[in-house]
């Protein structure tokens, strides 16, 4: 596979049309994906959520989401096509959503991981998120507890 440029990928506000596309990325991604249903609500229902797609040559091949409530940005989920991944497109919109966040006056963001998802802890790592607490048994698929991680934007 040829490498490319996390330059030639473009990030984008997610839209209703963008949906199949992210559904498969979902279903390819994630052992309990969300529903069309979720993400529908997402996009149209809830005022603090704000989502975006990453595209390559306009296919979409990631996404990340989060909720911004008062001055914290919390990341729900992120997601790249398996065939995409170690390319920085999952650091692309990591970096696309903290920009975001400091946007909307978000000072802290925080997320969830697997504890067993050692690539993911280490991009969040990399990009300042510091492990700060455990939620025990939090994935329903298998129990597995997940790692609470913090970022301070300021």
């Amino acid at each position: 596979m040829e490498e490319r440029a996390p330059e030639d990928v473009t990030i984008e506000i997610m839209k209703m049309k963008d949906l199949d596309d992210v559904m498969e990325i979902e279903q390819r991604c994630f052992t309990t994906p969300w529903s069309r249903y979720a993400f529908t609500c997402e996009l149209k229902d809830n005022q603090f959520s704000h989502y975006i797609v990453a595209k390559v040559d306009g296919k979409t091949v990631g996404y990340g989401g989060m909720w911004i409530v008062l001055n914290e940005a919390h990341v729900t989920n992120v997601g790249v096509l398996p065939e995409y991944r170690g390319e920085g497109i999952g650091e692309l919109i990591m970096r696309s959503l903290m920009a975001i966040a400091k946007k909307h006056g978000a000072d802290k963001m925080t997320l969830e991981v697997r504890k067993s998802n050692y690539v993911a802890q280490n991009l969040y790592s990399k990009l300042g998120f510091e492990p700060r607490g455990i939620r025990r048994g939090y994935y329903i698929d298998n129990k597995e507890d997940a790692v609470i991680m913090w970022l301070d934007l300021i």
